[in-house]
């Protein structure tokens, strides 16, 4: 931003018809962020309408306001007003004015499970092809120097568009990011000079926000309608609504880069499990090759093939952003090998809910030749009729399940578990110090075992109460098998 800022027809284009020459500091949509000069957006939401803080904007400075209502009787005959058909769709294309800069390349990929990974995957294969690169989603903003922490998989796009400023500003050319049904939906990504998407998969998830499944599909697909022309698009074709997906982006003019079993230049031939590893067969553009994928699970293999099937979209060379997947490291709690101890593996997985249970115990049964261990809790002040389904599921697809506590928040830890342990308490253990109970599953631990402390992934604190105590399941893995290593040695 400049220190004159910003004519109101070069933020909202023709909205503002004879007050376009007027000069404003800045944006926002949050009166309380509203900066003398501001011009405000009012956003409806979910709880509160934004025209309802309309006043407090002006009463803080704000010098012209966007909503989507007629102007107010009440409004100040000194201040700019606009009524536009989409505000949040102007918002985003004036935070995209604001700050103009973004990396030269920017893929998105959309689907109910598994963009973190293909995010984050994708800035890894960038970075092996010797890229400079970045990733956005859920774990935050990722560059070689590490994560910056952030909460939403889409951030709003006042944050979005300045991240993506700072990031071109440093030098990075490659992006790759998470594009939720919210975030789409919401018009987050707008303004995002995109250069490829991918779709992965779609479940029966957020239908608390979209009215049936048709409209959470049409929410993903939207992602299609923010490709430029021609832009290609890469899709899991051996996952559930892949047909539909791809028939949106050919009806868009998109080609498509089928991957997965069902793939076209991505073609996975086949997945042997190598102890802890997985060795791929991939037929790139018609000529097979072998790569050893460093992680467990058959839905990695595809994430990973996603990865590079968004980055040979991009123009880089098919074979070498294949063979790159052989050095991807996992995603902070996705499927996360933490460590190797006594012949066991221990993971971290970020699932709290019935169906993403399932799956990774699913998904880690065959590589555990011996016994697999699973410890789990369920948050407090969430949905409590998933308690007992969880705890069933633990039961069922463990060997040994030990309840502990997730994040209590107000409710009371005890309470929790025993709603939870209601499934089977035959066949669930409990120990409630969360730390204790990963402990002792590292202890469990013998040649061919799997532990998997699910539930928290990439947290790095634990609620209780109103507080919030600094936890990592991460580190109190490790300062577990440190312990137990020091005490052999001893």
């Amino acid at each position: 931003m400049t220190d004159t800022g910003f004519s109101l027809d070069q933020l909202f284009p023709g909205a503002f018809s004879e007050a376009g020459e007027r000069r404003v500091s800045s944006v926002a949509f949050d009166s309380r962020k509203v900066l003398p000069g501001a011009a405000f957006v009012a956003l409806a939401g979910a709880k509160a309408d934004g025209a309802r803080f309309i006043s407090d904007a002006v009463q803080r400075g704000a010098t012209a306001i966007v909503a989507g209502g007629p102007r107010p009787a009440d409004l100040p005959p000194g201040i700019a007003y606009a009524q536009v058909a989409d505000p949040r769709l102007a918002l985003a294309l004036a935070a995209a004015r604001v700050h103009p800069r973004q990396p030269g390349t920017v893929v998105a990929v959309t689907g109910t499970s598994g963009k973190s990974s293909v995010a984050e995957f994708t800035r890894q294969i960038f970075m092996a092809l010797g890229r400079k690169a970045a990733s956005v989603g859920t774990i935050g903003i990722v560059t070689e120097a590490g994560a910056d922490y952030g909460s939403l998989t889409t951030p709003d796009p006042l944050s979005l568009h300045a991240s993506l400023d700072r990031l071109a500003g440093e030098g990075v050319t490659h992006l790759a990011m998470e594009a939720s049904s919210h975030g789409l939906d919401q018009h987050r990504l707008d303004g995002v000079r995109l250069s490829a998407g991918a779709f992965l998969n779609l479940g029966r998830d957020h239908l608390d926000y979209h009215p049936s499944v048709e409209d959470y599909l049409a929410a993903k697909l939207r992602l299609w309608t923010l490709l430029p022309a021609g832009a290609p698009v890469v899709i899991n074709r051996d996952e559930p609504y892949a047909d539909k997906a791809e028939a949106a982006a050919k009806a868009g003019g998109h080609p498509v880069i089928g991957i997965g079993r069902g793939g076209d230049r991505l073609k996975l031939l086949g997945v042997a499990r190598e102890g802890f590893l997985q060795r791929l067969t991939v037929e790139v553009d018609g000529v097979a090759t072998e790569v050893v994928l460093p992680m467990v699970g058959d839905y990695m293999a595809g994430n990973a093939l996603v990865a590079a099937g968004l980055a040979i979209a991009t123009g880089e060379d098919p074979m070498a952003s294949v063979q790159a997947v052989a050095g991807l490291k996992g995603v902070p709690g996705r499927l996360d090998r933490v460590a190797e101890h006594n012949g066991g593996l221990v993971v971290v997985d970020y699932a709290h809910k019935p169906d993403a249970l399932a799956a990774v115990l699913k998904t880690l049964r065959p590589y555990a030749s011996g016994r697999l261990i699973c410890v789990f809790g369920c948050g407090g002040d969430r949905d409590r009729g998933k308690r007992p389904l969880m705890g069933g599921i633990a039961a069922d697809g463990a060997d040994i399940a030990i309840v502990t506590d997730d994040n209590p928040r107000s409710e009371d830890p005890a309470a929790i578990r025993a709603e939870v342990l209601a499934a089977a308490p035959e066949r669930l253990r409990e120990i409630g110090d969360r730390a204790e109970a990963i402990e002792a599953g590292v202890a469990m631990l013998q040649p061919g075992d799997v532990l998997v402390v699910a539930g928290k992934g990439h947290e790095s604190g634990q609620i209780i109460g109103d507080r919030t105590l600094p936890f990592s399941d991460h580190e109190v893995v490790r300062e577990a098998i440190a312990a137990l290593a020091g005490g052999r040695q001893g």
